[in-house]
């Protein structure tokens, strides 16, 4: 079944409806929560919040066919107001010893320099290249033209270059060269 039918039968109240439709949505909520939350227990909070005010509120839902979108924004709204909360908060994960992760090199790289970038443009950049979010998506998402989302985009990768860059130049000059002086 199509996903516009099962919305209109969601706003119907059919149960299974809705339950069909946030299980076909669960993977991309749950990317789009990880990339603002680094927790995976806020992802989780933030997820069920967003699924609870959805069920309740899908009834003002006017266009069925930007469910996936509409939905993609309670899931930012709720993760922001997580976000919101706990920002001044120290998790005890942090006072710990991280474990050791299976992570490749460049994911781990691709992650310092999206840290390195400010949250909003680093926010951007990996819900288009990681989460695969279309910018038509990202333009309903965050409720600006298509054109705003390109720039943004376009902003995010240049700042994202010139830190590269920069960190290159540091480590050519700064310890490579050390290291041939002595």
């Amino acid at each position: 079944m199509d996903t516009i039918k099962l919305v209109k039968k969601a706003q119907r109240g059919h149960v299974d409806a809705f339950e069909r439709l946030i299980i076909s949505h669960k993977t991309t909520m749950y990317r789009i929560a990880k990339t603002i939350l680094p927790s995976d227990n806020d992802c989780a909070d933030a997820i069920q919040e967003a699924i609870v005010k959805a069920y309740e509120k899908i009834h003002t839902l006017r266009e069925p066919q930007y469910f996936k979108t509409w939905l993609l924004r309670i899931v930012m709204n709720e993760c922001n107001q997580i976000h919101r909360h706990r920002k001044n908060l120290i998790s005890f994960e942090k006072w710990t010893e991280p474990a050791a992760e299976d992570h490749s090199f460049t994911q781990i790289e691709v992650n310092q320099m999206l840290a390195t970038l400010p949250k909003d443009q680093g926010d951007i950049l990996t819900l288009f290249h990681i989460n695969d979010i279309s910018i038509s998506d990202l333009a309903l998402m965050f409720e600006v033209p298509e054109n705003t989302i390109k720039t943004r985009l376009r902003r995010a990768r240049e700042k994202a270059k010139e830190i590269w860059e920069l960190q290159e130049e540091e480590f050519t000059n700064g310890k490579m060269g050390k290291r041939t002086n002595k």
